[in-house]
């Protein structure tokens, strides 16, 4: 059966009931702030502990040593530093996946350091990425399935695996009616959740959102796949110098865990509640490379931040700061940083943050984003680690060393995952 083109339907599907608007009727469309952050990592337990743990420069990557590790090619990984059961009440923690238990800290962190914003569960919406969901849960349940039968999975197995689960926590949790959206798009999928939180902001579908994205897949058959595709370091005499983004020695990225949030706010609202305003998103680029599963293009990256400067108003001297996505591979910090160079200019300064973090796959969109909101909120700029000898090829100025003090009145968050999704979110000092 087909349709046509009409009031009732679109693209063969009923068309859903209008979401009701802001209380007076009118959308607003004024500038999105954000008021709240929230993360656990393997550098600290919370956004204080991690922002300093990075300015400092410390590495938490580790050697797993873990008898379901011992005999894997790559055992170089980045653990949490506070375990989730620490927070979590045990009985919602034994319901949810890892990835849903670490979302789950962010948020309620995010949520409390914006104050528990007032607003009507319809005018809240959550947005929470993920590469990977429940892993985990998958990998377990199938063992316990092969080991004592069917009828011993869990019943809580399809609630905790699927990558909508994490969304869905948190949306019940905060009792968030205008929409539990799971954006799965790799590597950019925390940066995708807050860039579609911006977006609903803007459309009026919502007054707050609760954004980010969240990854635990430091297992045993997801170590064994990045590694037998090549994408992770081996450089497990020096874990700590295992990630070496832009070095010419680079060999890959270090797996880690970890998730972040944001919340998400119209400025008039703010104001008027007298948040606190770390900075304002400003704008977003999302672009695909139609060009390879695991190979990046400089013009798919290009087009997306072209989008976010001019979704935001802003030009290429405008940006004083770019956090890189430079998971550390050889051919993908090359690739951005040509595609910097030709979209920004040679001016801005670039960090890469996952040198320190490892790379939290579905999570990094978001953790990244918020060390640029930091990085404007204090006009300080991380360091990068481990970048002894830059590859020649890196034409863009990289901060090393010691934190570079700047005023960061605007900066650019990029994340690229595999397939092909270019996300990259643009934030500015707030009015």
């Amino acid at each position: 059966m087909s349709y046509e083109a009409s009031d009732d339907y679109f693209l063969g599907y009923p068309k859903l009931p209008d979401i009701p608007g802001p209380p007076d009727g009118e959308v607003r469309t004024t500038g999105v702030v954000v008021t709240g952050l929230g993360m656990t990592t393997p550098l600290g337990a919370d956004v204080h502990s991690t922002w300093t743990a990075l300015l400092a420069g410390e590495s938490p990557i580790t050697v797993l040593d873990e008898a379901w590790a011992r005999d894997l090619p790559v055992r170089l990984a980045g653990r949490l530093s506070q375990e989730p059961t620490e927070v979590l009440d045990r009985v919602e923690a034994r319901r949810m996946d890892r990835c849903q238990q670490i979302a789950m800290v962010a948020a309620r962190q995010a949520w409390a350091d914006a104050g528990a914003p007032a607003v009507a569960p319809e005018r809240l919406a959550v947005v929470m990425g993920t590469g990977l969901g429940g892993g985990k849960t998958l990998v377990d349940q199938h063992d316990v399935s092969s080991a004592k039968g069917p009828g011993r999975v869990s019943p809580f197995a399809v609630t905790m695996l699927m990558p909508n689960g994490p969304a869905a926590a948190v949306s019940l949790d905060l009792g968030a009616r205008a929409g539990a959206h799971a954006p799965t798009s790799a590597c950019a999928s925390g940066a995708e959740a807050i860039a579609m939180g911006l977006a609903i902001l803007r459309a009026g579908r919502a007054d707050v959102v609760v954004a980010g994205g969240t990854e635990a897949c430091i297992g045993r058959l997801s170590m064994a796949a990045f590694a037998r595709m090549g994408a992770l370091s081996s450089r497990h005499e020096e874990p700590e110098r295992a990630s070496r983004p832009f070095d010419s020695a680079r060999d890959g990225f270090v797996m880690a865990e970890g998730a972040g949030a944001v919340v998400l706010e119209r400025t008039e609202s703010a104001r008027a509640r007298g948040a606190r305003v770390y900075a304002t998103l400003a704008g977003t680029g999302m672009s695909s490379d139609a060009h390879a599963m695991t190979a990046p293009s400089a013009d798919g990256q290009i087009s997306a931040i072209r989008q976010a400067l001019r979704s935001g108003g802003l030009g290429p001297p405008d940006i004083v700061h770019v956090n890189a996505h430079a998971p550390g591979t050889p051919v993908g910090d090359r690739i951005e940083a040509s595609a910097l160079l030709e979209s920004i200019g040679p001016h801005t300064l670039v960090t890469a943050t996952k040198s320190i973090t490892g790379h939290l796959i579905g999570g990094a969109g978001a953790i990244e984003a918020i060390f640029t909101v930091l990085s404007i909120f204090n006009d300080v700029i991380p360091a990068t680690r481990n970048l002894d000898d830059k590859d020649p090829e890196v034409k863009v100025e990289v901060v090393t060393g010691s934190p570079r003090r700047a005023k960061v009145t605007a900066a650019i968050s990029n994340s690229f995952g595999f397939g092909g999704h270019n996300v990259v979110l643009a934030f500015t000092k707030p009015d």
